[in-house]
């Protein structure tokens, strides 16, 4: 039960994660990129339309790119990642022979081990979702919108956490509980 301790949720991947993850590395794959929605303006059209906080500048487009990339450059990390650790994670449990002779503290090494990559792997599953779901708010339009309040969350919180999807209030609020 290590692997669900460190996720911080007693939930395993779902398979809409999983979709996502594996629509995500065929497009990267066949170089085809389908971020936008069909009829929307694009990105560089909502950039000075996006939310700041009294006393901030508006996003730029150059600010907003550099966000893009950022996120996009953690996606394809997280998805080398990933495939490493479901690659090593196969070629334990393919090996059967392996563990054949063992004690019992060597059996629960070897499973501590597992149950540590799964819990990675699920981690990294959890952070290229949350990648994907900023990108899709660029795309929307919805970057930098709380999503308790609707107030905005502040160009100086999605620069340093690009992820975030609460201003910093709904975020004490919610961590008190």
């Amino acid at each position: 039960m290590a692997g669900t301790a460190s996720a911080g949720r007693g939930k395993t991947p779902s398979s809409d994660t999983t979709r996502r993850t594996r629509a995500s590395a065929s497009s990267k794959a066949t170089g085809s990129t389908k971020r936008r929605r069909a009829g929307a303006p694009p990105a560089s059209d909502r950039v000075g339309r996006l939310p700041v906080r009294s006393g901030e500048e508006r996003w730029t487009a150059e600010e907003l790119a550099a966000v893009r990339s950022g996120l996009n450059q953690e996606n394809d990390d997280l998805l080398a990642e990933i495939a490493r650790a479901e690659t090593q994670i196969a070629d334990r449990l393919g090996d059967t022979s392996e563990g054949a002779g063992d004690d019992q503290a060597d059996a629960g090494a070897k499973t501590y081990a597992r149950e540590h990559e799964l819990s990675l792997t699920y981690n990294a599953r959890e952070l290229l979702a949350q990648n994907e779901r900023a990108l899709h708010r660029i795309d929307a339009g919805t970057y930098g919108v709380c999503e308790s309040c609707g107030n905005a969350i502040g160009k100086a919180r999605l620069q340093a956490f690009p992820r975030a999807t609460l201003c910093v209030t709904c975020k004490q609020r919610e961590e008190r509980r």
